[in-house]
């Protein structure tokens, strides 16, 4: 496996052409935060910064944070308060940020638990003796409930990139030896994750993607798909959808 293919395995692939579908999560990103989008905003785990870039128009005050040394000093060309770091130790103090986005990341660190841990620190808490809201997280990840493992699998030693059908469909401890390298959850997954933490889950749903690249491929066709896709979401079918979208608070 080469150097490109293994960190796409590990880390997963970050947001290089902003298409229909990055456009369309950014607009459900604004709208969760509601104010706190003019306040100071953390992109954990930022990729190379296509939403960083974008969050940085609504906020002076936008920061990322990227764990691959490449991607962080290509978001840090363009946004100066890029670090690097991991989602277990963020290097900030507590109750710095009024919103954080983790976007498609949590599934690739070492410790969910204690990565959500760390975003809940850092966030904002409200205070009891005044009107102060509390910070914000906007989370998305997979969903173990998609017919594809969109992170590739692991066979006879061999990483093999692409859509995979059904392996998150197997028994946990069998579906994890295919792919080791990435998480899928279910929403009883996350309710368990955010046990015991101080926040309120305020909104989650589960969401198709945009199919931009068969659409590009074949235009009517992928329009169709999506069309329809988009549809289902706002039917039971979509615990069927490619990614959780969960917008939690501090309490």
């Amino acid at each position: 496996m080469n150097h490109n293919q293994e960190k796409a395995a590990l880390r997963g692939e970050p947001s290089y052409v902003w298409r229909a579908g990055q456009e369309r999560r950014l607009q459900m990103i604004r709208e969760a935060a509601g104010t706190r989008i003019h306040g100071r905003v953390l992109d954990n785990g930022c990729g190379v910064g296509a939403y960083l870039l974008r969050l940085a128009q609504d906020t002076t005050s936008a920061y990322g944070l990227e764990f691959d040394k490449e991607r962080a000093l290509e978001a840090a060309q363009d946004l100066k308060t890029v670090v690097r770091g991991a989602g277990e130790h963020l290097p900030y103090p507590s109750d710095t940020f009024d919103l954080v986005l983790s976007h498609e990341v949590l599934e690739h660190v070492q410790d969910d638990r204690a990565a959500l841990e760390e975003i809940v620190r850092i966030l904002r808490k409200p205070r009891g003796d005044s009107s102060e809201i509390g910070g914000r997280l906007i989370l998305f990840v997979p969903n173990r409930g998609y017919p594809f493992e969109t992170h590739g699998i692991y066979w006879r030693g061999r990483y093999r990139f692409g859509n995979i059908p059904l392996i998150n469909y197997l028994p946990q401890r069998l579906r994890d030896r295919f792919a080791p390298h990435v998480r899928a959850y279910t929403r009883k997954d996350l309710r368990r994750l955010l046990d015991g933490l101080p926040v309120r889950v305020l909104a989650y749903t589960t969401l198709f993607g945009a199919y931009d690249n068969i659409i590009a491929r074949r235009p009517t066709f992928g329009r169709a798909l999506r069309a329809v896709l988009h549809f289902l979401e706002r039917t039971p079918l979509r615990a069927f959808g490619l990614s959780h979208f969960w917008v939690i608070e501090t309490i």
